[in-house]
């Protein structure tokens, strides 16, 4: 499978690192150009290109940005593919956004709505890079993490699930897209590891009006 990553911190390389491990071809991008990822791709594996290119690169395109670019998503050469959103509200870095502050949506719906003729799936944003690339288990193991995921098309969710699989973590679908502030930031279910029946008590557990001390996520 051809892979896109727009945006190359942290955990855009993550996923770049896992998905070249498992034979998939992998072409990462930031906004800076391709060129000031020379060391990067070479390290890694996979491809560097434009943004853009990057975006027409994918069947399957992450979105590693921080929220307050994500109108700069390219949305034409995106119409009709699966976007995995990765993204994450820190009001700090991105300033306030009016309609998340209000509860109005979600940071994976904003996305949704930039990118309208796009299949998101949230992903992704609730686990640490360093666990992502560390907490992997072969299918089965009684240690296996779970990650969610939600998202309003069930075929751009079941691709991204068997990548998760492959990736070395257990699935649990929160449902459509919507639901995802159940494992956005400060929630009970963000960056804590939990095997599925942990996952899925953490997210029943979601206040919408609630957030977690820092203390409790941040770790």
């Amino acid at each position: 499978m051809k892979i896109g990553i727009i945006g190359a911190g942290f955990i855009g390389r993550t996923v770049a690192s896992l998905a070249v491990k498992q034979d998939h071809q992998v072409m990462l991008s930031n906004s800076r150009g391709p060129e000031t990822l020379a060391s990067t791709v070479m390290a890694i594996g996979c491809k560097a290109g434009t943004v853009e290119e990057a975006a027409k690169f994918g069947d399957i395109v992450v979105v590693a940005i921080p929220l307050k670019n994500y109108q700069s998503v390219p949305s034409k050469p995106l119409s009709g593919k699966i976007v995995v959103d990765s993204n994450n509200y820190y009001p700090e870095r991105d300033g306030h956004i009016p309609d998340l502050d209000s509860k109005k949506t979600t940071t994976s719906e904003l996305l949704a709505e930039h990118l309208p003729d796009s299949k998101v799936v949230k992903a992704f944003n609730a686990i640490r890079a360093v666990d992502l690339d560390q907490d992997g288990r072969p299918s089965g193991s009684p240690d296996r993490r779970a990650l969610p995921i939600a998202g309003d098309e069930a075929d751009a969710k079941k691709l991204v699930s068997d990548l998760l699989d492959q990736f070395g973590f257990d699935v649990v679908d929160v449902g459509v897209l919507s639901e995802g502030w159940r494992f956005e930031r400060a929630k009970p279910a963000y960056c804590v590891p939990f095997d599925s029946t942990g996952l899925k008590q953490a997210l029943a557990s979601a206040d919408p009006n609630i957030d977690m001390p820092e203390g409790s996520w941040r770790h």
